[in-house]
């Protein structure tokens, strides 16, 4: 119904142009763009601390084992974010219990959560009978289908996450450039750590409906990674990082809907495009 055609050449016409203003007037296309900007944002300034703090693999752990989330949400009649939300935190809970105890390094006890998270769902979904549309929907990204209690759910927990960054912003900066002088700063490191990666956990979440179980990681990692080319301050790299992942989530939508492709692919295609853009005139400069 809202395929909209495109001409040989690839450029936009005046038609293609038309429809996206009309498409706009859509309660569900409005949601999209809203719900993708607020994951967006998030993801960005989330990846960047992540991608400092060397943790980036954290995001692709815990997506996948929110995957476990999802299906049991299915399986119960819940709403699947509220279930991978839970799942979620319990496997940021158990990363840092296996780190703190010693059971495992870093990287092994992600291996070991991603595992248990991704089997239980494969489990699950067996019970009910395989796979269907809607658990397509979470592990590809589904934007477009964003309904109105998913796009509260994505507020509160986006708005919620910008708040906490916001707040303890130059209490995370320190931890993750020297957590032995934040400490002797008086910083309570390990209690904030776990905040943090609690606030990673939710900013997968609110971003697996947007993009997916499979490419949330692209959304995290891509846009800090971009921004850093630069060589700007952490203030200017941030604000960059947030932009860029903001005009690949709008760009990916709008490409989305002319082209009548994936949207959560044209989003990572996006992002991708703009890190090798901004890696090459690093090297130019």
């Amino acid at each position: 119904m809202f395929s909209i055609g495109t001409n040989v050449s690839g450029f936009l016409r005046m038609n293609e142009i038309i429809e996206i203003f009309r498409l706009l007037e859509f309660q569900f296309f409005q949601h999209a763009l809203l719900g993708g900007t607020i994951a967006a944002l998030a993801c960005a300034w989330v990846g960047l601390f992540l991608i400092l703090r060397k943790e980036a693999m954290i995001g692709d752990g815990i997506a996948h084992t929110a995957f476990g989330g999802i299906a049991l949400g299915l399986f119960l009649g819940v709403n699947p974010i509220l279930t991978s939300l839970l799942v979620s935190i319990l496997a940021v809970l158990g990363i840092s219990y296996m780190r703190r105890k010693g059971l495992a390094q870093s990287d092994s006890a992600i291996a070991v959560m991603l595992a248990v998270g991704f089997s239980a769902g494969l489990i699950i979904i067996s019970l009910a009978g395989g796979f269907n549309v809607e658990l397509f929907s979470f592990l590809f990204g589904s934007i477009l289908t964003i309904d109105q209690t998913d796009l509260i759910i994505v507020s509160i927990l986006g708005v919620s996450t910008i708040l906490i960054l916001g707040i303890f912003y130059k209490e995370l900066l320190s931890i993750t450039f020297d957590e032995e002088d934040a400490r002797l700063m008086g910083i309570p490191v390990r209690l904030l750590s776990l905040a943090f990666n609690l606030l990673v956990a939710i900013t997968i979440v609110l971003s697996i409906k947007v993009i997916g179980v499979i490419l949330v990681v692209a959304l995290l990692v891509l846009p800090g990674l971009s921004a850093l080319q630069l060589n700007l301050s952490f203030k200017g790299t941030t604000f960059v990082a947030i932009g860029f992942g903001i005009v690949s989530m709008i760009t990916g939508i709008l490409l989305s809907a002319i082209y009548n492709v994936a949207t959560s692919g044209v989003i990572v295609f996006t992002a991708a495009g703009i890190f090798i853009f901004t890696a090459i005139y690093r090297r130019l400069e």
